[in-house]
């Protein structure tokens, strides 16, 4: 039998995995799949999940939020582990899941993964760090860091909306100087994101962004008066602000060289990043992914 090694967080999502085990167990043998599983915790730590990964592996699944699936395809390109991976997405922020077209549902999620075709999608790297969906600096992009574990867990997205709204009371502006092949920025600014995948807490920023391009999304934006933050909040809303906005620089790009002397911290996928200067890089086809959504991978081909 085809073994796949199973990798979750018990707590994220309410528990939601933690309960589901058996019916995911249940559904990949009725597959021919027999499930190993690994339970992430204190003592129990990433690394170890892969030590007895060996030829005998079809794939990976990674059961998690965004920095779940971060720290386990930085342990798998740490220990040269090429599997292919599939998410299934119950943790507090999927960004890069939902990017994919990953079915919330757990069951669909499992169904989603085993009946698809292995494709290679972008990964970022900030140094010598891997990240699926964003690295960000400046203001709202490191609020998961300051978000108490027990107050995020009981509250779940909520506790990101009130801590942001304690952010835009106090509006904040950053020196800060990029470098890339395509412009330079040396300005003031509130905050900035570097884009492999679309959304940062379910707000679809990076809207034009594909997961197969090689090519990031920067958006950085620009430290104007509190007017032009509500219309670009309006833009954002109404899903027009990478086309028109005098608030904000847009532009794609596969490297991005990063300045900074202000107090302020990168952060990667909710995780707090190394610390400036930071090259970030994307590298192309550098990840196998299981479970793309077929509409997405045929808009992207037909690109």
């Amino acid at each position: 039998m085809r073994r796949v090694k199973l990798i979750y967080n018990p707590f994220s999502g309410d528990n939601l995995m933690a309960q589901k085990l058996d019916d995911v167990i249940r559904i990949h043998q009725e597959y021919g799949y027999s499930v190993v599983p690994y339970r992430i915790s204190f003592e129990s730590t990433m690394d170890a999940a892969f030590t007895d990964i060996n030829e005998g592996y079809e794939y990976i699944i990674v059961a998690g939020g965004d920095g779940t699936v971060d720290t386990a395809v930085n342990c798998m390109k740490n220990l040269n582990i090429d599997l292919p991976i599939g998410i299934i997405p119950v943790g507090t922020a999927n960004d890069f899941a939902k990017f994919l077209g990953m079915s919330s549902d757990v069951l669909e999620a499992c169904e989603q993964i085993i009946n698809s075709d292995i494709e290679l999608v972008d990964l970022g790297k900030i140094n010598d760090k891997y990240f699926i969906n964003v690295a960000s600096t400046g203001m709202f992009t490191d609020i998961s860091q300051k978000i108490d574990g027990n107050f995020k867990h009981s509250m779940g997205k909520v506790a990101y909306y009130i801590k942001g709204i304690e952010e835009v009371v106090n509006l904040k502006k950053y020196k800060i100087k990029v470098s890339t092949d395509e412009i330079v920025f040396d300005d003031y600014m509130y905050s900035m994101l570097v884009f492999n995948g679309r959304t940062a807490g379910n707000l679809n920023l990076a809207y034009k962004a594909e997961v197969q391009d090689g090519m990031f999304d920067v958006i950085i934006i620009k430290a104007k008066p509190f007017t032009n933050v509500v219309n670009l909040c309006i833009k954002i809303i109404k899903g027009e602000h990478l086309d028109k906005s005098e608030e904000l620089v847009y532009f794609k790009t596969d490297k991005v060289y990063i300045e900074c002397d202000e107090e302020i911290v990168t952060d990667i996928d909710g995780e707090r990043g190394p610390d400036f200067p930071v090259t970030i890089t994307c590298e192309k086809g550098s990840l196998k992914i299981l479970g793309l959504n077929k509409s997405l991978k045929e808009h992207q081909n037909n690109k």
